[in-house]
């Protein structure tokens, strides 16, 4: 497979824009090509416009800005970079106004120009070509890949020596032949240094960084090799002492409540909003939010998940104003939105937001590894020290060097295609949609299904690309309609809840996979249909405890020795010598992954319930933090002697 880009003139001067385009087509069938560059043309910005809404290969825009269509240059500038900023854009001009471009611009947005009179389409074609191969680079992949063809004998770690103490072994040659030779001899150390260093990055890490950046909109990008969760716990380190306020929604992934613990924060929690029919946590109220800012004007950092595991976003440009104008600093957990830069209809970013700090789990949406994530810099006081310190307290020593790698090639394939394959995503989403609720059985959730009410009216949107679909009507739990999918059907879907299956399409989403998906569940629903199968009488989901108080610090209620109580008394009820006590670990029921408990906050009656519902009705959720003693659920909580010894908080 060879790439393919498209370049598009735009000129009303028909005589000079077909010259101009002759003269490119020419370059690039006679010279070197090696990404397919093809030009083409148009007379109008309109069409211009419409043009790169619908051509996915559309990589360079050339622009006639002379005498009266100067205006018109200014506009379609601002309008394809709005939607498309990895485009690139040049002008041609009078040479008496090179030096006199329009400060309207936004920064940023023009790559060049070009003198309009003294037009070379050979070294037009080699200026935009080189600007395409900057683009497309990929530092560390290409150093890396040019080191394994070496063929260096290693007398470094790793120590399976580039696979050979796997090759030639009767017991584990089976994992050579399954991983690959590539894979094996790309596996290397800190020992080479042609490719830098992931906790000192000066060479092809630090360039391979600095893309990513341009690409995401950042103004530094750091790679991170274990995943958002260390990235979210690097992050609140740096910005956070111990005794710091933060305001977190409750919603965040358990890295961020782990973080709190690390930095020793003093946290103020966001009661997210409920689904209470699909047992689903929504957005905080944005009315929540804000209130929470103006009562504590001292915090040093808010963090927010956008967007959630189903797809919801919240409209952060005024939060992250409300929260800016009391000096306190924003982090977006964006683990599932990383492809949201390369397609307008999903955009602003969290970053063209505003936000100082944002985590991406590259590998959730793009085509990067497992593990293999980004941390976003915004922060106008960036205290580049301070996070390095942190960043390498958390990351090996040892990273995966296939996982740089899939950043670098996961980052190029984004720009290069991502609003191509995005684009197909979103297509295929909306035909997904309409199959599932053509089957008369399953419906697939709207933006309005999913809202809860206190939050209709706070400008949340929805990711397309996550299908909640209800399966109420089918008469069947998850757990079987997603083994006859497994079992009958090879297919797997991303998560349930008692009611819902969760579909997700990314970069690696095809025709194909769609088309068996599409045959699945109308089988399915007509297997249903012939059976008169009853539509399943399910209670709502158990509600999750209002938070309850935060009686101290989560740092001193995790590390103090603490007492284990078991959750129920002799008769399978909650137990009632647990009211009022404090919590030592966090409670986390997975799915959803919303902590019912954080340490240092106090045991209610509620909550002790909600467990136990949990427990005894919905077998497939885990209760991390819960433990066994024989067959009796058991916690952690804090001594009666430690809750006299620690500082209160509430």
């Amino acid at each position: 497979m060879r790439p393919e880009c498209h370049a598009l003139i735009v000129s009303a001067d028909t005589p000079w824009r077909r010259a101009l385009l002759k003269g490119l087509n020419a370059a690039a069938k006679e010279g070197v090509n090696p990404f397919g560059l093809r030009f083409d043309g148009v007379d109008s910005a309109s069409e211009a416009l419409q043009r790169s809404q619908h051509d996915g290969l559309l990589q360079c825009v050339l622009i006639d800005a002379t005498g009266n269509q100067a205006r018109a240059a200014v506009e379609l500038v601002q309008q394809i970079y709005a939607a498309r900023p990895t485009v690139d854009l040049y002008w041609f001009v009078d040479p008496a106004l090179r030096d006199d471009l329009p400060d309207d611009l936004p920064r940023g947005a023009l790559d060049g120009y070009f003198m309009h009179d003294d037009a070379d389409p050979r070294g037009c074609f080699r200026i935009i070509q080189a600007e395409l191969q900057e683009k497309a680079a990929t530092p560390f992949y290409d150093a890396l890949k040019s080191y394994v063809h070496m063929a260096k004998d290693a007398w470094h770690t790793p120590g399976h020596s580039s696979g050979d103490s796997l090759r030639r072994s009767p017991w584990v040659a089976d994992f050579y032949d399954f991983a690959g030779e590539n894979i094996m001899r790309a596996d290397l150390s800190v020992s080479v240094d042609a490719l830098d260093s992931l906790l000192d990055p000066k060479g092809v890490i630090a360039k391979a960084q600095a893309e990513a950046a341009w690409a995401f909109g950042a103004k530094q990008t750091y790679f991170a090799t274990n995943g958002s969760s260390t990235a979210n716990k690097v992050i609140l380190q740096t910005l956070l002492a111990p005794g710091d306020k933060l305001l977190l929604d409750r919603n965040c992934h358990k890295s961020v409540h782990h973080g709190v613990i690390i930095s020793g924060a003093h946290p103020v929690y966001l009661d997210s909003s409920l689904q209470s029919h699909y047992g689903l946590f929504g957005p905080v109220p944005r009315a929540r939010i804000l209130s929470t800012i103006d009562a504590h004007p001292d915090a040093k950092a808010l963090i927010l998940t956008s967007c959630t595991y189903d797809g919801l976003r919240y409209d952060l440009a005024p939060i992250i104003a409300a929260a800016h104008a009391k000096g306190i600093k924003v982090v977006i957990d964006e683990a599932w939105y990383a492809h949201a830069r390369f397609h307008p209809s999903l955009r602003p970013t969290a970053l063209e937001a505003g936000a100082d700090y944002v985590t991406q789990s590259t590998h959730k949406m793009l085509s990067a590894l497992s593990q293999a994530s980004m941390i976003h810099v915004n922060d106008p006081d960036f205290d580049a020290h301070t996070f390095r310190e942190n960043f390498n307290m958390h990351a090996s020593t040892s990273p995966a060097y296939a996982i740089i790698a899939s950043l670098d090639k996961a980052r190029q394939q984004a720009v290069m295609e991502g609003y191509k394959l995005v684009s197909l995503a979103l297509d295929m989403s909306q035909s997904l949609r309409a199959s599932i609720n053509a089957t008369g059985i399953f419906k697939a959730l709207t933006l309005q299904d999913l809202l809860p009410s206190e939050v209709a009216h706070d400008g949340i949107q929805l990711d397309p690309c996550k299908i909640t679909v209800d399966i109420s009507a089918s008469g069947m739990t998850s757990d079987e309609l997603q083994k006859i999918l497994f079992e009958r059907f090879n297919i797997q879907v991303e998560k349930s809840t008692f009611n819902t299956l969760t579909l997700l399409l990314t970069l690696g989403s095809t025709p194909a996979k769609l088309a068996r998906l599409q045959d699945a569940l109308h089988r399915i629903a007509e297997d249903v249909k012939r059976s008169n199968r009853p539509a399943l009488a399910l209670a709502s989901a158990p509600l999750i405890a209002g938070f309850t108080r935060q009686l101290y610090l989560p740092r001193d209620a995790y590390y103090c020795d603490g007492e284990v109580m078991a959750l129920m008394d002799g008769e399978e009820q909650a137990n009632a010598e647990l009211f009022g006590r404090v919590a030592a670990d966090s409670i986390v029921p997975y799915p959803p992954g919303i902590p019912a408990l954080v340490p240092g906050q106090e045991i209610t009656a509620d909550v002790l319930r909600y467990l136990l519902s949990l427990l005894k009705n919905h077998r497939r959720t885990d209760l991390h933090g819960v433990h066994l003693s024989g067959y009796s659920p058991m916690v952690r909580v804090m001594r009666r002697d430690e809750e006299q010894r620690y500082p209160r908080i509430g």
